[in-house]
């Protein structure tokens, strides 16, 4: 039977200390630190130097260029990526440019939002495969609905937008304000 050599695993000495690289900014050894977010490389000299950089980087490789295709913001090529969160388009001038679209279809279902009164509602999906509707002015508005907006004011309270829904054979028309609630039936709207 073979012997062990303690002296591997002595505590002074991690076999993983100093795999990191030194800090580029004054020398010294990076180390996996903990703050709010989660784990990161630091200086070892921290509070005198400052430097940090996440522990994985999140590389975004490009997949193919679409031919054809220009840029909103530059007018150059885009490209398919893929990074993090998956697949999406974005400029092949990045990072002079910052232009990006998601891969999914969005579908415009012609109606008008009717809070911000600006936008139009149209059709997306989560990345969970959920459709929903959100208006396209989005972040400056965030009206959102879970079933198929319809462009019919709700009898009661009359607000510009009904949502479809299926209740059997039967369709429906629900109003989405939380405080009416107002269903009316498909027959009863013509």
């Amino acid at each position: 039977m073979s012997k062990i050599d303690h002296s591997l695993f002595a505590a002074h000495e991690h076999a993983l200390e100093g795999n990191f690289g030194e800090c580029p900014e004054c020398n010294g050894k990076l180390a996996v630190r903990r703050g709010k977010t989660g784990a990161f490389l630091g200086c070892e000299h921290y509070p005198s130097c400052h430097f940090s950089k996440p522990l994985h980087d999140n590389h975004t490789e490009e997949i193919k260029q679409i031919e054809g295709s220009e840029c909103p913001d530059c007018g150059k090529v885009l490209s398919i990526k893929k990074g993090r969160y998956g697949l999406f388009i974005g400029c092949s001038g990045f990072p002079d440019c910052h232009h990006i679209e998601g891969v999914k279809q969005q579908t415009d279902v012609h109606v008008h939002c009717p809070k911000c009164a600006t936008g139009k509602l149209i059709q997306r999906t989560n990345k969970y495969g959920k459709t929903f509707y959100s208006c396209d002015a989005y972040p400056k508005c965030k009206y959102l609905l879970n079933h198929k907006p319809v462009a019919k004011s709700c009898p009661k309270c009359h607000w510009a937008v009904m949502v479809e829904k299926q209740k059997g054979e039967q369709r429906i028309f629900q109003c989405p304000q939380k405080n009416c609630l107002t269903s009316v039936s498909d027959e009863a709207q013509s």
